[in-house]
């Protein structure tokens, strides 16, 4: 296999990488200006071309794959979704064509679309990811705005959910009742808090209030209410997302906060966690779709 070129091209920014034909990573960039929220309709082949023009130069054949949002309706082209079970030879030959604007092509990959129980959950860009942890079976944790469950069985996606964590805690913490109790500098012992109170019965809504009473009743300090919103919805995503997977090893892809925050979770959960960074398992699934094709 030759040099491919791959790009992770989401809503915010525009990341892509130079492999060599083992997948290792020659040159990068990084282009936030590249985001999808930046690039008006028609323009789309410009941006991708500004960014990767000096490879392109030198050799104009080489892949170009793209996994995320450039695939969504509202991005360069709709890809259609494929549908679970899903593995990545279904990816790689579900891929979609676009020209670019050097009159060459690049490929955008399908997100996956599962249904269950009468109800539709759908990934654009986590795919790339989960086939980039090289497992045939197992859970895979994607933490982040809509972290992402997904379960593995002979090396298909078999079945995934959704949780809204990440954004349920920027508008708690920015524009509710309760983030106008927070107060810095934080007090981290908030988040063990949360992840306790995160299995306690009566609901989310009802627990999330107790951030607002505990702090009135004198129980709890404002410095402490971000944390505990934090291991609240975290503890809350883990909670429901056992009743789903089960109570086995999960691999999960993270790192930062995020790998602090998820691994400490999930200790507390008493589940054992592997942690993969997102850069290496977007370029190691990125590779296994283009070897399929």
């Amino acid at each position: 296999m030759s040099h491919t070129i791959a790009v992770d091209w989401g809503t915010t920014r525009l990341r892509a990488f130079l492999l060599d034909a083992q997948g290792a990573v020659l040159e990068r960039v990084s282009r936030p200006e590249g985001g999808m929220q930046n690039v008006p309709v028609a323009g789309f082949g410009a941006a991708l071309q500004e960014a990767i023009a000096p490879w392109l130069r030198a050799d104009p054949t080489v892949p170009v794959l793209m996994a995320g949002m450039v695939g969504s309706r509202n991005g360069w082209r709709e890809a259609p979704y494929a549908t679970t079970p899903a593995s990545a030879s279904d990816l790689a030959r579900q891929m979609i064509k676009v020209d670019r604007t050097d009159r060459g092509t690049a490929f955008i990959i399908p997100g996956v679309i599962h249904q269950e129980q009468g109800r539709f959950d759908v990934m654009r860009g986590e795919e790339t990811l989960i086939f980039g942890c090289k497992i045939m079976d197992g859970t895979i944790v994607l933490p982040g705005t809509h972290s992402k469950w997904a379960g593995l069985h002979g090396g298909k996606i078999t079945r995934f959910a959704t949780y809204m964590t990440g954004e349920l805690f920027a508008l708690l913490r920015g524009h509710s009742i309760l983030g106008r109790l927070a107060l810095d500098p934080e007090d981290a012992s908030g988040f063990d808090r949360g992840l306790a109170v995160a299995r306690q019965s009566g609901g989310l809504s009802h627990l999330l209030f107790s951030a607002r009473a505990d702090v009135l009743a004198g129980a709890m300090p404002g410095e402490a209410v971000g944390p505990y919103l934090s291991g609240l919805l975290i503890g809350a995503e883990i909670t429901g997302a056992l009743d789903v997977f089960g109570s086995g090893n999960v691999i999960v892809v993270a790192d930062g906060v995020l790998e602090e925050l998820y691994g400490k979770a999930l200790q507390a959960f008493q589940i054992k966690a592997t942690f993969i960074s997102p850069e290496n398992a977007l370029i190691q699934g990125l590779s296994q779709i283009r070897a399929e094709v």
